[in-house]
């Protein structure tokens, strides 16, 4: 069983722009973080990027902060792309299925502009929330259940 931490939780109150680290926020079942933008009835309610996978992008001179890739959750200790879609995140009571594994980058992709690419496309994963409660930086996170089946838009992505 695979466990991480929780780096950073992080919102923001509209979509295409760079999160801030709000470091606790609910989760509200079938809905996703509290006050956040990406939040409603759809399969990515809730984005997670490994904190290993920010801090080499940083080494190469970015200087990117929490949430800047758009992550809610920044997760340190789990390689989130290897994660298979079915696979269940437990953190305390909340309970997180991965929908998505990548995506393509908009063209608006803050970081996009400022670095020149992007690693959310290939790196980042997308949950829906099974079960909501309240989830903060140093929270345990634990790799539930695997499925088959990876699915991955990392490979067609921009970025």
């Amino acid at each position: 069983m695979e466990k991480g931490r929780i780096r950073a939780v992080c919102t923001s109150p509209e979509k295409g722009t760079e999160k801030v680290n709000v470091h606790k926020a609910r989760l509200i079942e079938n809905h996703g973080l509290e006050g956040d933008a990406h939040a409603g009835t759809w399969h990515r309610q809730v984005s997670l990027l490994s904190y290993e996978k920010v801090k080499e992008f940083n080494l190469q001179g970015a200087a990117v902060s929490d949430g800047a890739f758009g992550e809610n959750l920044l997760v340190e200790g789990i390689d989130c792309a290897r994660i298979p879609i079915g696979t269940h995140l437990k953190c305390g009571k909340v309970v997180l299925e991965v929908t998505q594994i990548g995506k393509e980058c908009h063209q608006g992709c803050a970081i996009r502009q400022r670095v020149g690419y992007c690693i959310m496309p290939r790196e980042g994963i997308f949950a829906r929330v099974l079960s909501g409660g309240v989830i903060q930086e140093g929270d345990e996170i634990v790799v539930e259940e695997e499925k088959d089946g990876i699915q991955s838009f990392g490979h067609n992505a921009v970025g």
